[in-house]
């Protein structure tokens, strides 16, 4: 497999907190990669370096081959980097079309609003808003809302799409509907981070799962393992999680 991204001894540091530490890692094109810890481990703080938000204070991050460390986020996009957001916060009197169609038109220079809205209506019928492409976001349920989201970044064109806590706040029937969707994502080839806390979720989605715990890397492997490493358990899930699933495994 090809590696798609990689990041080199990456920190990143707010007024002297240091928010992400040394972090080496790299991404194989084609993974579904599980990205877990505590709060406030750095795990939103890593997605925003890689975008370029918050770029790295030290260290290197490569995509598809260029460096991309100190580029800005709408030239991320247009390279194929998109991401949802834990906090959704759509245009609410644009529609969802419209929603969809602006993510469009920001990543693809030269795209039309008519070839966008078309796009749009594609990546609605996906995620099954289909019937709310006329209603303004701001009406959308909160399990909607995180659709949409989806269907914005999907728009983007991604080769590597982050995925920041997309399951929160909702009931289960919608965390299935969810998951349905990323593993079909991830059978069309799109690469695939997930911030997620609900553990059932990554283990059924994520082929690998990476650790953050105060900004560092503390493991990386395959997910039966990694819950059952000691530190991870001690940072993170907790003796009676690492029970539970020995139980099950």
């Amino acid at each position: 497999m090809s590696e798609i991204l990689r990041l080199e001894a990456v920190s990143r540091n707010f007024s002297g907190l240091k928010a992400l530490s040394g972090v080496t890692l790299g991404i194989d094109k084609g993974e579904v990669l599980g990205l877990i810890g505590p709060n406030g481990a750095g795990k939103t703080t890593l997605v925003n370096t890689i975008c370029g938000v918050t770029p790295a204070n030290s260290g290197r991050v490569i995509f598809a081959g260029n460096d991309i460390t100190a580029i800005k986020p709408y030239r991320a996009a247009r390279l194929g980097l998109a991401r949802t957001f834990q906090i959704v916060q759509p245009f609410a009197e644009f529609t969802a079309l419209d929603n969809v169609a602006a993510a469009a038109l920001f990543s693809q220079p030269g795209v039309s609003v008519r070839s966008a809205r078309e796009e749009a209506r594609a990546h609605l019928a996906f995620v099954g808003l289909d019937a709310q492409a006329a209603q303004p976001a701001g009406t959308l349920t909160l399990a909607m809302r995180k659709r949409l989201e989806l269907a914005k970044a999907l728009a983007m064109k991604p080769k590597l799409l982050f995925l920041d806590e997309v399951n929160a706040g909702l009931n289960s029937a919608e965390v299935e509907r969810a998951t349905k969707l990323i593993h079909q994502l991830a059978a069309d080839g799109i690469t695939i981070v997930m911030i997620e806390h609900l553990m059932k979720v990554v283990l059924n989605v994520c082929t690998r799962i990476v650790v953050l715990h105060n900004g560092q890397l503390i493991a990386d492997g395959a997910p039966r393992e990694v819950i059952q490493n000691p530190a991870v358990v001690e940072a993170y899930l907790g003796q009676q999680y690492a029970k539970r699933s020995a139980g099950h495994g």
